[in-house]
């Protein structure tokens, strides 16, 4: 996906999906490379800190953000293999500067949301779908980010001026007899403007796009990619939203708002998201267990892929389609994953906890994982075994064991973890472990939540027994 360029769409000169190619085409001067850094960089703070939870949780899973002269602007590219790139043109964002940067990557990161929440099959193909994404879109930038005008570049407007296209459907619906509606109207809900646009005797979609977005084959936009990266990123937020983050809890009731309305597709995905707790509404068709589905993404950020090849199907037989050679990416884990998870049994824990776990374990191909009971002292256990408990809680019991430093049973813990789940109710003195990045810290009922205002802070999720 890529954001307005003005004048003819080229074709890509290489491969988005290729990342060694892209790093070397052209290389733009180092130091306007640098600088087109920072101000990514300095944009995608903003972001996390006030502006955009949900951009700020995309860009976190575009794990690789490459600066080329291979597009003409910027673009994210979602291609066939599950992999997600931010690529930006150095020379592009510092013409822009800092402002200017925010809002094309908000553009970019709101267009994710809109393909995922909004576009139907039958809709991309509709130019007029495609005018209204970008009027839409721009809209709520311009409201989020504060800006009167769209950002100049060279003197000039960068993309669709959503208030310019108003005054087209307005001239246009006037002179064939039809009242338009008031600018808010128009603008309320993204699939409102795509209907009100539909009014129009001659939508001004214009020859040369100014925008390549959800246009097939412009850029890899493999769809399923972008449902997981969307849908994992919408989730964070709204976890963040249930923990207090009122900028989180805000962009996502104005984001449910503008999209559920004539959209059967985003009041489903909302639903199975659980979003419409943030208006105290329930899904009677839908159980919606908070921690498991915080648990499995946290824990799908620290197993990380490694590099293993692979053939990408569904771009293998698109390719294959075309009378291309196939190929094959870089996919995989190239060994197993080492999880260890810690399960309190000095307090009142829920009875079915370690069933629960062991399933969505379970679900994670190429995991290894240890499991121990504590108290005072460590205990491993196998799933299905009786777990024994009930003296005082010790955290460093539980560091010093999985960092190798003390032995139960004469054994050690002979492996290096990549993620260690602790299930407690926090009431034990705190630790700081060698990899405070690895713990990952799930409190039950009436726990205190000390983990994540700890320094350095750790992952932390309250759960409820009745969530078991």
């Amino acid at each position: 996906m890529g954001y307005g360029e003005r004048g003819r769409r080229r074709a890509p000169v290489v491969d988005l999906a290729d990342r060694r190619a892209l790093e070397a085409y052209r290389p733009a001067d180092p130091a306007v490379v640098e600088e087109a850094r920072r101000l990514k960089e300095a944009a995608l703070l903003d972001f996390g800190l006030t502006e955009s939870a949900v951009a700020s949780w995309l860009y976190t899973k575009c794990q690789h953000q490459i600066p080329t002269t291979a597009v003409d602007t910027a673009a994210v590219v979602a291609s066939g293999d599950g992999t997600c790139l931010l690529l930006y043109n150095p020379d592009f964002l510092v013409g822009l500067g800092l402002a200017g940067v925010k809002f094309v990557l908000f553009h970019e990161a709101r267009h994710l949301v809109h393909r995922h929440l909004l576009a139907d099959p039958e809709l991309r193909d509709d130019p007029v779908f495609t005018l209204a994404a970008e009027v839409a879109v721009n809209h709520v930038a311009l409201i989020r980010l504060g800006r009167e005008e769209l950002p100049l570049l060279d003197g000039r407007p960068t993309g669709v001026d959503p208030r310019k296209v108003y005054c087209a459907y307005t001239e246009d619906l006037t002179a064939h007899g039809l009242e338009p509606v008031t600018y808010e109207t128009f603008i309320a809900t993204d699939m409102g403007v795509y209907a009100e646009l539909k009014r129009m005797r001659h939508p001004p979609v214009p020859d040369e796009r100014l925008c390549v977005h959800m246009v097939a084959g412009a850029v890899p936009a493999d769809q399923e990619t972008i449902d997981a990266v969307t849908s994992s990123a919408l989730l964070n937020s709204l976890l963040a939203a249930r923990r207090g983050h009122t900028g989180a809890e805000r962009e996502l009731l104005e984001l449910m708002g503008r999209t559920e309305e004539g959209s059967a597709r985003a009041a489903r995905l909302w639903g199975t998201l659980g979003a419409g707790v943030l208006r105290g509404e329930t899904t009677r068709t839908r159980t919606v267990h908070w921690w498991q589905r915080w648990l499995v993404d946290v824990l799908a950020s620290k197993l990380r892929d490694g590099e293993r090849l692979v053939y990408p199907k569904k771009r293998g037989a698109l390719l294959a389609a075309l009378g291309q050679e196939p190929m094959l990416a870089r996919r995989g884990p190239v060994r197993d994953k080492v999880l260890v998870i810690a399960y309190d049994t000095s307090g009142s824990m829920p009875g079915d906890v370690v069933r629960r776990l062991t399933e969505l374990v379970g679900r994670i191909d190429g995991v290894e994982a240890h499991w121990l009971s504590f108290d005072a002292v460590v205990m491993p256990f196998v799933p299905g075994e009786r777990v024994y408990g009930g003296g005082g809680t010790s955290f460093r019991a539980v560091a010093d064991y999985v960092e190798g430093r003390t032995e139960v049973g004469g054994k050690v813990l002979d492996v290096s973890p990549d993620a260690v789940v602790v299930v407690t109710d926090g009431y034990a003195p705190p630790v700081t472990p060698a990899e405070p990045d690895k713990w990952i810290w799930l409190i039950t009922d009436g726990g205190r939540e000390w983990p994540e205002t700890h320094t350095p802070a750790m992952a932390c999720h309250r759960v409820t027994t009745g969530s078991w």
